[in-house]
């Protein structure tokens, strides 16, 4: 295994002995996961025998990761730009990871609407984070205060709604595919500037 003048054969290397060490794992642990021998493994560690692609399969299982995962190089498009939603105050970038998810970035000046038919409920799972000031989270009958570096998690089948309190405040938040498909209805309903698509 070799290319680059074996700079993923070493790379590939590194990864097996930092996922051991990662586990907490000694050599003769791993080996005896993987049903090699202990003097084997060290020697795939440390270059000193050839990767032989049965080995990694069998090593990426023993570690809990593919064989993919275990060979890929670095992507080139590692830098993510957001797409900038003016008409709704947001920022978004995509999760290359997880196709799906989304990362969003939203300035809130308004409470969360005092009336409960204004809150939604929509598949999902939401994950988010007050970056500044503080937010308020209306989640079924529950109201919660999240503020600076404060986080939430919450499955948006439950009727929701936030906003902020006592001054503008800034969250991020992270929406899987389901959620992001019921805040992109939700935006395009009446136009409201309506935090997290609620």
């Amino acid at each position: 295994m070799a290319q680059d003048g074996g700079e993923l054969d070493s790379l590939v290397r590194k990864r097996i002995r930092a996922l051991r060490v990662a586990q907490g794992w000694s050599l003769e642990e791993l080996a005896a996961r993987a049903r090699i021998s202990p003097s084997t493994l060290s020697r795939i560690e440390n270059g000193r025998r050839r990767l032989a692609l049965d080995q990694l399969v069998t090593l990426a299982r023993a570690l809990d990761t593919s064989l993919d995962q275990l060979v890929e190089t670095a992507a080139d498009d590692v830098v993510s730009h957001p797409t900038i939603d003016r008409a709704h105050g947001l920022m978004r970038w995509p999760v290359k990871a997880e196709p799906g998810m989304t990362v969003v970035r939203r300035r809130m000046t308004e409470p969360p609407p005092d009336n409960p038919a204004r809150m939604r409920a929509h598949p999902g799972r939401e994950w988010l984070v007050v970056l500044s000031g503080t937010a308020v989270l209306l989640l079924g009958n529950r109201r919660f205060r999240i503020e600076t570096h404060q986080a939430a998690e919450f499955p948006t089948m439950l009727p929701h709604a936030i906003g902020a309190e006592g001054g503008p405040c800034e969250i991020l938040g992270i929406y899987d595919r389901d959620a992001r498909r019921g805040h992109q209805r939700d935006e395009g309903t009446d136009g409201t500037n309506r935090p997290s698509g609620r």
